[in-house]
């Protein structure tokens, strides 16, 4: 089992997650984050905003995902959030010992 993380633009979480909705996934997580990669240089074009200027704000998508099945995930989020600009966001694929269920006796 592999736990997968995109951050993604905010504005493209919902299409992300509605291609999401028939992957084959264990479990999924979502936030919302702030950050910054590359573009912090370009900052001062983000605009007006609530934000500091130091960070962009992002929405973070956990998933887990058996193994076979990671390069499907990854696909769908890619198809759908990748624009080619800079600040499209990541994707982080780790591995994991073990998945347990809290709710199973």
């Amino acid at each position: 089992m592999k736990q997968v993380i995109a951050v993604v633009r905010p504005y493209l979480a919902e299409r992300v997650l509605e291609n999401l909705r028939l992957a084959p996934l264990e479990a999924l997580m979502v936030r919302e984050v702030k950050g910054f990669g590359r573009q912090k240089s370009y900052l001062q074009d983000y605009g007006d905003s609530e934000y500091d200027l130091v960070f962009l704000p992002k929405v973070e998508i956990t998933m887990w995902v058996d193994d076979f099945r990671v390069e499907e995930v990854i696909k769908r989020v890619v198809d759908v959030a990748r624009s080619g600009r800079m600040g499209d966001g990541k994707i982080m694929v780790l591995p994991l010992d073990g998945f347990a269920d809290m709710s199973a006796p």
